[in-house]
């Protein structure tokens, strides 16, 4: 493969990663506050911040930051098929219209 799309690819597993944050949000959401799952839940989302504010500075290395923060819509397309498979979550119609939004405008923006 070549370097570049070595480098796409890196960008939306960083955002994967991120997507991961609001599955860990919703367990620790739905726990009893202070018990040993929340403190657990908490302190999994203090880690997976710090290592996606790490991995977004090395991503910033490479992308400038319009390049980089319009894939951030993946991560609204992650978030929801993680919470599905995670939790159950329904996806309807009307988020399956916006992941089609947000996937042709970054496709508009690759191609230009």
């Amino acid at each position: 493969m070549t370097k570049i799309i070595l480098q796409y690819i890196a960008l939306i597993a960083v955002y994967l990663f991120y997507a991961s944050i609001s599955v860990i949000l919703k367990y620790t959401g739905l726990q009893e506050p202070l018990t040993w799952e929340w403190c657990l839940g908490f302190a999994g989302l203090i880690l997976t911040l710090g290592i996606y504010a790490v991995a977004w500075q090395q991503i910033l290395k490479v992308f400038d930051l319009g390049t980089a923060y319009m894939f951030k819509g993946t991560s609204l397309i992650f978030i929801m098929l993680l919470l599905h498979k995670f939790y159950d979550e329904p996806i309807t119609s009307t988020k399956l219209i916006a992941t089609g939004i947000i996937i042709v405008g970054i496709a508009l923006y690759a191609k230009s």
